[in-house]
């Protein structure tokens, strides 16, 4: 035997005889744990069922190293040879807040492709980059926060009212919609592999969570079961049994008078009992702290101690707390008698689980997603992903015959607060990387070299009067198109303490744009309008992750478009949009009221009056709109029967004509209406969509499958309930809202019984 090998055998004998309750001096390295200490740990042995080696590892624990590592920051247990964990991590539109990777579009941006497909593509990537930079920072021995494989996203909350700063999260305001695009975003995070997952996808806020912000410690969310069943809790559900979601996070704030995160309804009798989760709970970051917070103080006041707190909330299923009060909480709970060490430890078995099953026990190159490479970070093929998803984003909201723009007119004039500024490009839950393309960058690299290209600000992003100075107008009157960039950013729309310039906690109570660019664009209009012979194009760029009033900024543009947080590849995308590249497709995730008079309070959580589903006065833009360069006509509706009974299906059909001479991509969007319903009932609900490519002047008939589960309602009680009477169905470019028809987007409909 070599010398060195006799050494290796020696030191693991004397590791095997050494006093378990010991601590090592030596610092951890994940090689030398994995190949020295399989024999002597059996939760290092592959060869056990994952049960024996959880129950071996925990046995192995004191009640004091429990607790730590039921925390989202896990300290190492040298004697163990187990290196530190932390469960936080973000990836709500690309890895965040850790390295460079790739920015894709904001969630809202992804929600606006209504296309599973490229999100299951984008989350794939995402997942393949967080292998890859875990995998480096392992080698390294890094084990920092934002390290991990366990990502705290999707947010598939219901964007139910326009003012709240973090709907730009969310995959818009419909249950079918987020469930569509939230179950394929989870399939690609976790992976296919039998055996390991790839990544630990989250589904958050659980649940009845959408603001306000500055309540949300405290706050206390009064939900009907109608409406729980139609509209909160839809997505969650389809995570949970089509997606197999590895954890759920429960909301900050309380549910019909409990707190989510120990709420008896919400974990044990729906989610644990009814959809029987096997998955991790977590608290959202010191959510567990709002508990014994009392109430008028910023908190629930349900418990006086945090060791009641810690206790209650494991007791309601929550095994994992992001903060700081099961650390001490818990053995001091255990102590008082407010719990038993064995009820942690059936917890802390189901948390234990999820870093099993990512193979953070296991050996080195045990699974392939430990062969993943730091090539795939920010490669070229992320990124013209990233640049496609941007594409398939972008809404044209008018556009009078001036879009597209040749790429070679012989004056440019760009402008705007936000033409210049990456902010605008990332929304929150962001990344990093080295080359951030800009609006101004993305459309100055996409003109003839014959042409000129001015820029000036012309006008900050908020501020509280009108600029006293204008220098930049007057190239609206020389230049022979103007692309204005405006909007909103990060700083102004999101989590309550990260939007540094809102005075309300990151939601929008003002639904409109700042008054100076809104006079800055009217400006611009004047100018642009000198020569009434001559009067020259203005188009009108918009950022943002939410509904807001664009009354003035329709009226006073020749064409609007609405970008998003459009990542990393966000000028190229907008430019390639603007030069006629690619025709626009995306649609609105989202219903845009005239103005906030149209909507109930903003802490009322009721669904009447909210929504494509129950809002009946006319919005600006309904759900589902978004023009293209190209128009569709739709005909030859045909079912292939004129009734459906239960657990039954049929199939309906219907023509798509591209009829213009751009060749584009159309979202063919699906609606059922209960028509003589016994009680209330939404106008119409999205039950289908297909992205399809259609050539100009080409049809396509397209097929959608109709399930008689799809035409069952929710009644008062929650229960989902088939009612016999007629039924219309809408198939179009749009929700089937009258303001959609105004606006010129086809829709036909066919009725049916049942």
């Amino acid at each position: 035997m070599k010398a060195s090998n006799f050494l290796l055998a020696l030191l693991g004998v004397m590791l095997f005889f050494s006093c378990e309750n010991t601590k090592s001096n030596k610092k951890i390295n994940d090689k030398e744990v994995q190949s020295l200490h399989e024999a002597k740990f059996p939760f290092y042995d592959t060869s056990l069922s994952m049960e024996e080696r959880i129950q071996d590892l925990i046995s192995r624990l004191t009640l004091e190293e429990k607790a730590d590592q039921m925390m989202h920051n896990t300290s190492a247990i040298e004697r163990l040879d187990i290196p530190p964990y932390s469960y936080w991590n973000e990836a709500l539109h690309g890895v965040a807040r850790s390295g460079v990777a790739t920015v894709f579009p904001q969630a809202i941006g992804l929600a606006a492709t209504f296309d599973d497909d490229l999100t299951f593509r984008v989350s794939s990537a995402i997942s393949d980059e967080a292998r890859a930079m875990h995998n480096v920072a392992k080698e390294k021995g890094y084990h920092k926060q934002y390290g991990g494989l366990t990502f705290w996203t999707p947010n598939i909350n219901i964007f139910r009212d326009p003012r709240w700063g973090r709907g730009q999260e969310t995959y818009g305001e419909d249950p079918y919609l987020t469930s569509v695009i939230g179950k394929s975003f989870v399939m690609g995070l976790q992976g296919d592999n039998p055996d390991y997952l790839k990544t630990a996808a989250c589904a958050k806020h659980y649940a009845v969570h959408s603001g306000p912000e500055e309540l949300r410690h405290e706050f206390n969310a009064v939900s009907s079961k109608k409406d729980l069943w139609e509209t909160y809790l839809p997505a969650f559900e389809v995570l949970v049994k089509e997606a197999n979601v590895e954890a759920i996070m429960c909301a900050y704030n309380s549910t019909n008078g409990e707190p989510c995160c120990a709420n008896k309804y919400l974990i044990q009798d729906v989610l644990l009992d009814e959809w029987n989760f096997k998955g991790h709970v977590l608290s959202d970051c010191w959510a567990i702290v709002d508990f014994y917070t009392p109430k008028g103080e910023g908190g629930h006041g349900v418990t006086k101690t945090q060791a009641e707190a810690s206790a209650m909330a494991v007791k309601h299923g929550v095994s994992l707390n992001c903060g700081d009060s099961y650390l001490e909480g818990l053995p001091e709970a255990v102590k008082q008698g407010f719990i038993t060490e064995a009820e942690i430890d059936e917890k802390l078995a189901i948390l234990l689980r999820t870093r099993f099953r990512l193979g953070l026990f296991d050996p080195p190159k045990s699974n392939p997603y430990d062969d993943i490479s730091e090539d795939v970070i920010n490669s070229d093929a992320h990124r013209d992903l990233a640049r496609e998803v941007a594409q398939k984003s972008i809404v044209l909201l008018k556009n009078n015959g001036v879009l597209p723009v040749k790429n070679d007119l012989s004056k440019y004039f760009i402008t705007g607060p936000v033409a210049i500024d990456t902010e605008v490009l990332l929304g929150n839950y962001y990344g990093v990387n080295p080359k951030m393309v800009t609006i101004m960058e993305g459309i100055a690299g996409a003109i003839s070299p014959a042409s000129q290209l001015q820029y000036r600000m012309g006008a900050m992003l908020t501020v509280p009067k009108e600029n006293p100075l204008d220098y930049a107008t007057g190239n609206a009157s020389n230049s022979d198109v103007t692309f204005v960039a405006l909007g909103i950013s990060g700083l102004i729309e999101g989590e309550e303490g990260a939007s540094i310039a809102s005075k309300t906690k990151g939601d929008r109570l003002d639904y409109n744009l700042p008054k100076s660019q809104i006079d800055y664009l009217k400006g611009l209009r004047k100018a642009a309008d000198k020569d009434p012979n001559n009067k020259k194009p203005i188009i009108s760029i918009i950022t943002g992750g939410s509904p807001m009033n664009l009354a003035e900024v329709e009226e006073l543009s020749d064409a609007v478009l609405l970008v998003w947080y459009p990542g990393e590849e966000g000028g190229n995308a907008i430019a390639d949009v603007l030069f006629g590249k690619i025709s626009p497709s995306g649609k609105l995730p989202i219903t845009f009221p005239k103005s906030l008079d149209q909507l109930p309070d903003y802490e009322d959580y009721s669904m009447i009056g909210r929504t494509y589903k129950y809002m009946d006065s006319d919005p600006m833009y309904p759900f589902g709109y978004g023009l293209s360069y190209t128009t569709f006509k739709y005909s030859n509706v045909n079912l292939s029967s004129k009734s459906i009974s239960k657990n039954s299906t049929i199939t309906l059909s219907v023509d798509v004509t591209n009829d213009g001479d751009v060749d584009s991509d159309e979202v063919v969007q699906l609606y059922i209406t209960d028509v003589e319903a016994s009680f209330r009932v939404p106008n119409s609900q999205l039950k289908a969509f297909k992205r399809v490519s259609i050539k100009s002047g080409e049809t396509k008939k397209i097929e959608f499958k109709l399930t008689s589960e799809m035409f069952e309602v929710v009644n008062e009680l929650g229960e989902k309930v088939l009612e016999p009477g007629e039924f219309k169905v809408y198939v179009g470019g749009s929700s089937p809202m009258a303001r959609s028809k105004e606006l010129g987007i086809d829709i036909e409909e066919i009725t049916l019984k049942i």
